[in-house]
Protein backbone atom coordinates (compact mmCIF):
# COMPACT_ATOMS: atom_id res chain seq x y z
CA UNK A 1 0.00 0.00 0.00
CA UNK A 2 1.31 3.43 -0.80
CA UNK A 3 1.42 6.60 1.25
CA UNK A 4 -1.82 8.47 1.79
CA UNK A 5 -2.31 11.17 -0.81
CA UNK A 6 0.49 10.00 -3.12
CA UNK A 7 -0.22 10.51 -6.84
CA UNK A 8 -0.50 7.31 -8.84
CA UNK A 9 -0.39 7.73 -12.65
CA UNK A 10 -2.18 4.44 -13.39
CA UNK A 11 -5.43 5.76 -11.87
CA UNK A 12 -7.49 7.57 -14.52
CA UNK A 13 -8.30 11.25 -14.04
CA UNK A 14 -12.05 10.88 -14.37
CA UNK A 15 -14.68 12.51 -12.23
CA UNK A 16 -16.65 10.99 -9.39
CA UNK A 17 -18.89 12.50 -6.76
CA UNK A 18 -17.76 12.22 -3.15
CA UNK A 19 -19.90 13.01 -0.13
CA UNK A 20 -18.30 13.01 3.32
CA UNK A 21 -19.95 12.92 6.74
CA UNK A 22 -17.88 13.47 9.87
CA UNK A 23 -18.80 12.59 13.44
CA UNK A 24 -16.52 12.64 16.50
CA UNK A 25 -15.39 9.01 16.08
CA UNK A 26 -16.42 8.14 12.52
CA UNK A 27 -16.03 9.34 8.95
CA UNK A 28 -18.37 8.03 6.27
CA UNK A 29 -17.70 8.51 2.56
CA UNK A 30 -19.99 7.81 -0.39
CA UNK A 31 -18.57 7.78 -3.92
CA UNK A 32 -20.25 7.27 -7.27
CA UNK A 33 -19.04 7.49 -10.84
CA UNK A 34 -20.17 10.84 -12.22
CA UNK A 35 -22.48 9.39 -14.88
CA UNK A 36 -24.42 7.29 -12.34
CA UNK A 37 -25.59 10.16 -10.13
CA UNK A 38 -29.39 10.22 -10.05
CA UNK A 39 -29.76 6.85 -11.80
CA UNK A 40 -31.85 3.96 -10.53
CA UNK A 41 -30.39 0.47 -10.92
CA UNK A 42 -32.92 -2.37 -11.09
CA UNK A 43 -32.29 -6.08 -10.96
CA UNK A 44 -35.17 -8.39 -10.16
CA UNK A 45 -36.82 -7.11 -6.98
CA UNK A 46 -33.74 -5.06 -6.06
CA UNK A 47 -33.89 -1.30 -6.62
CA UNK A 48 -30.73 0.72 -5.92
CA UNK A 49 -31.00 4.49 -6.20
CA UNK A 50 -27.80 6.47 -6.71
CA UNK A 51 -29.44 9.26 -4.74
CA UNK A 52 -28.10 12.81 -5.03
CA UNK A 53 -28.74 13.47 -1.32
CA UNK A 54 -26.44 10.58 -0.42
CA UNK A 55 -23.81 10.59 -3.17
CA UNK A 56 -23.60 14.16 -4.47
CA UNK A 57 -20.94 16.05 -2.64
CA UNK A 58 -17.80 17.38 -4.26
CA UNK A 59 -16.87 16.46 -7.81
CA UNK A 60 -13.27 15.22 -7.90
CA UNK A 61 -10.90 12.81 -9.60
CA UNK A 62 -10.82 9.13 -8.73
CA UNK A 63 -7.34 9.68 -7.27
CA UNK A 64 -8.65 12.37 -4.91
CA UNK A 65 -11.56 10.13 -3.90
CA UNK A 66 -9.15 7.31 -3.05
CA UNK A 67 -7.45 9.55 -0.48
CA UNK A 68 -10.79 9.92 1.33
CA UNK A 69 -11.50 6.19 1.06
CA UNK A 70 -8.17 5.37 2.69
CA UNK A 71 -9.04 7.55 5.68
CA UNK A 72 -12.69 6.71 6.38
CA UNK A 73 -14.41 4.23 8.69
CA UNK A 74 -17.39 3.52 6.45
CA UNK A 75 -17.75 3.84 2.69
CA UNK A 76 -20.26 3.14 -0.05
CA UNK A 77 -18.98 2.96 -3.63
CA UNK A 78 -20.89 2.51 -6.87
CA UNK A 79 -19.55 2.49 -10.42
CA UNK A 80 -16.93 0.82 -12.59
CA UNK A 81 -14.31 3.56 -12.23
CA UNK A 82 -14.29 4.02 -8.47
CA UNK A 83 -14.74 0.35 -7.58
CA UNK A 84 -12.03 -0.77 -10.03
CA UNK A 85 -9.62 1.85 -8.65
CA UNK A 86 -10.42 0.84 -5.04
CA UNK A 87 -9.70 -2.80 -5.90
CA UNK A 88 -6.46 -1.88 -7.67
CA UNK A 89 -5.35 0.08 -4.59
CA UNK A 90 -6.36 -2.78 -2.25
CA UNK A 91 -8.96 -0.66 -0.49
CA UNK A 92 -11.71 -3.08 -1.53
CA UNK A 93 -11.36 -6.85 -1.89
CA UNK A 94 -12.68 -8.06 -5.27
CA UNK A 95 -14.86 -10.68 -3.57
CA UNK A 96 -16.62 -7.94 -1.58
CA UNK A 97 -18.10 -6.43 -4.75
CA UNK A 98 -21.65 -7.13 -5.86
CA UNK A 99 -23.16 -6.13 -9.18
CA UNK A 100 -26.58 -4.56 -9.51
CA UNK A 101 -27.83 -4.33 -13.08
CA UNK A 102 -24.21 -4.95 -14.09
CA UNK A 103 -22.84 -2.00 -12.06
CA UNK A 104 -20.36 -2.76 -9.26
CA UNK A 105 -21.15 -1.75 -5.68
CA UNK A 106 -18.99 -2.16 -2.59
CA UNK A 107 -19.17 -1.19 1.05
CA UNK A 108 -16.33 -0.74 3.52
CA UNK A 109 -16.58 -0.88 7.31
CA UNK A 110 -13.47 -0.43 9.47
CA UNK A 111 -13.80 -0.69 13.23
Amino acid sequence: MRDKGEFHPSIPCVSVYVNIWRWPRCVMVSVCDEELLGKVLREGDLVFEVNEKFYKGSRMTVEEALVHLRNCNIANLVGEKIVEAAIKEKIVHPEAVIRIAGIPHAQIVRM
